[in-house]
C-alpha cells in the first residue's frame, strides 16, 4: 500500500504546484483578455477574477463551473468539520484496536520436582494452543513455589508431575487464561501419567495423549476469503456515504443558486449543459478527494501503528469497490440534479432526497445483510443487475465467490448504459425546469410539457 500512497501526495503536490505556477503566469493577461460585457461583469461578481482567469483558460464553461463548486465547498465549514470528525473516527476505528497489541497473555508455571522432556513439550503446545506464551521456572522447593503464588511471580505451579497448584480456586465459569492452561495441563499429565502406568514410554504416551487433528472436510468448495468481506464491508459503507452525503449537497447546491437567483447570472453566460456537468463533476472531485483522505489516513495510520485492520485485504475486491463508487456516483449524481431543479426552497430538500436515497438505502441494507450471513439471496443476485442497486450487490457477490468476473464486467457495461440513460432523462429535467421558481415543480408537469 505504501508503494500506491506516496505516488498519490507526489501527483497532488505537482498537480497544487502546476496550477499555482500557471495562475501567476496567466492571470493578468487572462482577465484582460476576458470580455466586458455586462454578462461577463456578472459572472465575476460571482467567481473570484484570479479563478476565473485560471479556469477559463483550463476548462472553458465546465471547468469553470466545476472549480467553483471545489471552492465553495472545500472552503464550506461543514465540510472541513465534517471531514475531521470522519477522519477522527478513522483514526479511532484503527488506532484503538491497537492498544491492546503485543498484550499476549503470559504465564509462568513453577517446576518442582522433576517433569520430562516429553511433557514439558506437551505443556508448551498447551500454551499456544490456548493463545497464551508459557515459561517455565526450576523452583529448588515447595515453599518458594508457594511463595511465588502468594507473591503474584508465578500463575501455576507443577509437583512432581503430580498435581498442581494455583493461588486462588479456580472456578468451574473461570475462562482466564490460567484457569484454561491449569485445565488443560491437569488433563493431559493425568492422561501421560495413566499411560506411563500402563508400561508405555513417556515419549508414545506423550503422541497418544497430544494426537494429530483428523483433517475436517466439507461437502461445499470455499467460496470467499474472511479478507475480502472484510473489505467489501468496508467499501459498502464508504459507497453509501459517499452517495448519501454529496448526494444531498448536489441538490443542495441546486437549489441554493436557484432561489437566490444565482442560476440566472451563470445561465446569462453558460448554456445549462455546462452548467449542469460541471456542478456534477466539481462536487464529484470533491466527494473523491475526501474519500482519497480517508482511505490515505486509515492506511498510513494503520502501518504506522502496525495496525492489521486493512491487513490483507483483496487487492481484486479494492478495485471492484473503486470502480463501483465512481459508477454509483456517475448515476445518482444525475438523479440528484434532476431532482434539485425541480425545488425552489432548501425547505424542499429534505423531501426530494428522502425518496431518491431510498434504492441506495435497500441495496445496502440487503447486501449488508447477505455479508453477515455468508450467501447471497436471489434478491442479491437480481439486484446485482439493476443500476441503481448494482454498486452495493455486485462488490457483496464478489466477496461471497457467487459471482464470475465476466459477470461483474457484464453489469458494469448494464450500469453505463443506465447511467448514459439516466444522464440524458436529468439534462432534460433539469432544462425544463432550473428557471421555473414560485413553487416546486412537478415531475409530471414537465414531462406532459414535453409530450405536448
Amino acid at each position: 500500500m505504501r508503494y500506491v500512497i506516496l505516488p498519490i501526495v507526489l501527483a497532488l503536490v505537482a498537480l497544487r504546484v502546476g496550477l499555482r505556477l500557471r495562475s501567476r503566469a496567466r492571470a493578468r493577461s487572462d482577465v484582460s483578455d476576458l470580455p466586458t460585457s455586462p454578462r461577463s461583469r456578472l459572472l465575476r461578481s460571482v467567481l473570484p477574477s484570479k479563478l476565473l482567469a485560471r479556469l477559463s483558460a483550463t476548462g472553458g464553461g465546465i471547468g469553470l463551473v466545476a472549480w467553483r463548486e471545489v471552492r465553495e465547498r472545500v472552503k464550506g465549514r461543514v465540510f472541513r468539520v465534517g471531514t475531521i470528525i470522519v477522519l477522527l473516527a478513522v483514526a479511532a476505528a484503527v488506532v484503538i484496536p491497537t492498544l491492546n497489541k503485543g498484550q499476549e497473555a503470559h504465564e509462568h508455571i513453577g517446576i518442582v520436582g522433576s517433569l520430562a522432556v516429553p511433557q514439558r513439550a506437551t505443556i508448551a503446545a498447551i500454551g499456544t494452543a490456548i493463545g497464551t506464551r508459557v515459561t517455565m521456572l526450576e523452583e529448588t522447593s515447595l515453599s518458594r513455589a508457594e511463595s511465588g503464588l502468594r507473591a503474584g511471580r508465578l500463575d501455576l505451579v507443577v509437583v512432581d508431575a503430580r498435581r498442581l497448584l494455583v493461588d486462588a480456586p479456580i472456578a468451574s465459569t473461570d475462562t482466564s487464561s490460567t484457569a484454561l492452561l491449569a485445565r488443560a495441563v491437569s488433563s493431559s499429565l493425568s492422561l501421560e501419567d495413566g499411560l506411563e502406568a500402563a508400561g508405555i514410554p513417556p515419549g508414545q504416551a506423550a503422541r497418544l495423549a497430544n494426537p494429530a487433528p483428523l483433517p475436517i472436510g466439507s461437502l461445499q468448495p470455499a467460496h470467499h476469503k474472511s479478507t475480502a468481506k472484510t473489505t467489501v464491508l468496508y467499501g459498502l459503507i464508504l459507497t453509501y456515504v459517499l452517495l448519501s452525503q454529496y448526494g444531498t449537497w448536489l441538490i443542495m447546491g441546486i437549489v441554493e443558486e436557484k432561489s437566490s437567483r444565482v442560476i440566472e447570472v451563470l445561465l446569462s453566460t453558460l448554456r445549462p449543459g455546462q452548467l449542469l456537468f460541471g456542478k456534477v463533476l466539481g462536487i464529484g472531485i470533491v466527494a473523491f478527494l475526501q474519500s482519497a483522505l480517508i482511505v490515505a489516513t486509515a492506511i498510513g495510520l494503520g502501518a504506522a501503528v502496525g495496525s492489521d485492520l486493512l491487513h490483507g485485504s483483496a487487492p481484486l475486491d479494492v478495485l471492484a469497490i473503486l470502480v463501483w463508487v465512481v459508477l454509483g456516483y456517475a448515476f445518482y449524481c444525475w438523479v440528484y440534479a434532476a431532482g434539485g431543479s425541480l425545488a425552489d426552497r432548501q425547505a424542499q430538500v429534505q423531501s426530494l432526497a428522502f425518496p431518491l436515497q431510498l434504492p441506495i438505502l435497500f441495496g445496502y441494507i440487503v447486501s449488508l445483510t447477505s455479508l453477515g450471513q455468508g450467501s447471497a439471496s436471489t434478491l442479491v443476485k437480481v439486484l446485482a443487475w439493476l443500476p441503481p442497486t448494482a454498486p452495493f450487490a455486485m462488490p457483496t457477490l464478489l466477496a461471497l465467490g457467487q459471482a464470475t468476473w465476466w459477470e461483474f464486467g457484464l453489469s458494469v457495461l448494464v450500469m453505463i448504459g443506465g447511467i448514459v440513460l439516466v444522464a440524458r432523462v436529468a439534462s432534460f429535467i433539469y432544462y425544463r425546469s432550473i428557471l421555473r421558481t414560485g413553487g416546486r415543480v412537478r415531475l409530471r408537469q414537465v414531462l406532459a410539457e414535453s409530450s405536448a
